[in-house]
């Protein structure tokens, strides 16, 4: 699939998204249910759809796209993605205290990790593995293509607590639902989302910058990959409410470029499943 030119591949892409779209399937549903729900108010049950559809556009390009990882390198990296904000970066990298880079499913995440590696010198990722075994070692030697190394997320924050000790680099996705020991439930959309609350956790008791990373596709069909301004932690020394309070701030900020590419987020996830509350039992 590397063999196709990207333009070309961004296009077939965009076809195989739009023919998925037109095939009826239970994710679509889930898909088009947290976007009406998200955008009550603001967008109608045809926008809905129309939005739904330009969704499954930027994944069917997504999985065109991703295969020329392994065609990437220093001298045509700007033919596939640019950078901003980098300055961000390098004055939290100054402090020495490592980075924890707060990310999500948004934009091309894959590219934008294995450019970053490339770009910026090794990382680590903390993810989940696909339950489909030869899926996710195809998945795994792309992301590690840069020396990126990925961690299992269950089990994970001693290994990563060492790492930023040593100065390391860490990319979190923190847009996913977990079980409701894992997670904070604060505001995403308008609803309470369950939201791992390590990211919160390893930042006040390490005292690492927390900066925002996140890509989107421009219409010329370039990625751009914006580093934030650095987050500030809210400290109030109620460690319970400091833990929920950061991040229900990092969830906003995640919301924040949400808004700005609402067609490039996987609203195909069940974000919103782990509920704050227990359902009257039916006789």
């Amino acid at each position: 699939m590397s063999y196709i030119p990207f333009r070309i591949a961004q296009v077939i892409g965009k076809c195989f998204g739009l023919f998925a779209y037109l095939v009826p399937m239970d994710r679509k549903r889930v898909a088009y249910q947290n976007i009406l729900d998200s955008f009550r108010g603001d967008l109608s049950e045809a926008g809905a759809r129309k939005l739904l559809r330009k969704v499954y556009m930027h994944f069917g390009q997504m999985l065109f796209e991703i295969p020329h990882i392994m065609r990437l390198d220093l001298q045509n990296i700007d033919c596939y993605m640019t950078f901003q904000g980098e300055e961000n970066l390098k004055k939290a990298m100054k402090k020495g205290k490592g980075i924890l880079c707060l990310t999500g499913h948004l934009g091309n995440w894959e590219f934008m990790s294995a450019g970053g590696a490339l770009y910026f010198g090794d990382s680590i990722v903390v993810a989940r593995h696909s339950e489909f075994a030869p899926l996710d070692r195809i998945i795994n030697e792309l992301r590690g293509h840069f020396g990126t190394e990925i961690v299992e997320a269950e089990g994970a924050m001693r290994q990563l607590l060492r790492s930023l000790k040593n100065g390391g680099r860490i990319g979190i996705l923190l847009d996913q639902n977990v079980d409701w020991f894992h997670g904070a439930f604060v505001p995403f959309f308008g609803r309470r989302a369950c939201t791992n609350k390590g990211l919160a956790l390893m930042a006040l008791k390490m005292g690492t910058p927390v900066i925002p990373i996140f890509s989107s596709r421009d219409r010329n069909g370039i990625h751009r990959v914006v580093f934030g301004e650095e987050v500030e932690l809210l400290r109030t020394g109620d460690k319970t409410r400091d833990v929920e309070d950061n991040t229900a701030l990092f969830t906003g900020v995640i919301e924040s470029y949400i808004r700005k590419h609402p067609d490039q987020w996987f609203w195909f996830h069940k974000r919103w499943k782990t509920k704050n509350y227990c359902p009257w039992p039916q006789r």
